[in-house]
């Protein structure tokens, strides 16, 4: 039997906190061990359940970016995910800092959350990538030139594929499906592409591929 992803919920309002928990109840690949309102209670509750996920609005009483900070200085195996309508540049940038494994918008649909929660539990680093495109590929410059960074640096055609698959939202699960790769070897590209691009995580690697408007390299 496949253990279940405990995931604790965190939310001011209580009609879309329930309609979360309600959907993750009936999903069989979580267990919903604590709900709450405000910063104090997702720290508290991250301290006494030590979930997999804590998922926080980051408009709650308290501060959403405080207890995510809080949680993942406290509890550092629990990933935290911002579920939130803000679509602020800072907002974003300050959840990520904060170490935010997720920044998702309200409004997805159930089946995409699930997936998203999944994804960040196995490791990966999602933001909305709508939100991503919009508010800060294209703002994004080099301080010292104000050049847009070339993505393509001494990476391979592969690379490439990997990099525009994943400046998409997708898993390394869909990327090896879409390129017909096992998802072992998408991970060891990965790794190949996060040093060459001398970025840190998915995330960085999925801004500077946008930036530079996925020039392509002939084979």
């Amino acid at each position: 039997m496949v253990e279940k992803t405990r995931i604790v919920v965190v939310d001011d309002h209580p009609l879309f906190r329930s309609g979360v928990v309600q959907t993750l109840k009936a999903d069989p690949d979580f267990e919903v061990v604590g709900q709450g309102e405000t910063a104090a209670e997702a720290l508290q509750l991250a301290k006494k359940e030590l979930p997999e996920l804590l998922l926080l609005d980051i408009d709650i009483p308290g501060g959403g970016l405080n207890a995510a900070e809080a949680v993942a200085s406290a509890c550092p195996a629990t990933k935290v995910v911002m579920l939130t309508v803000s679509q602020n540049e800072e907002n974003l940038a300050a959840a990520l800092r904060a170490g935010a494994r997720a920044y998702v918008l309200k409004g997805v649909a159930a089946r995409e959350l699930s997936r998203i929660l999944l994804s960040v539990r196995a490791g990966e680093v999602y933001v909305t990538p709508a939100l991503a495109t919009h508010i800060l590929f294209e703002r994004e410059l080099t301080p010292s030139s104000g050049r847009r960074p070339s993505a393509d640096d001494d990476l391979t055609v592969r690379e490439l594929q990997i990099l525009e698959q994943l400046a998409d939202g997708k898993s390394n699960r869909e990327i090896g499906e879409k390129l017909f790769l096992s998802e072992k070897t998408i991970k060891h590209y990965m790794t190949n592409v996060l040093q060459k691009l001398h970025v840190n995580n998915r995330v960085e690697a999925a801004l500077k591929a946008q930036r530079s408007g996925f020039p392509k390299k002939k084979a």
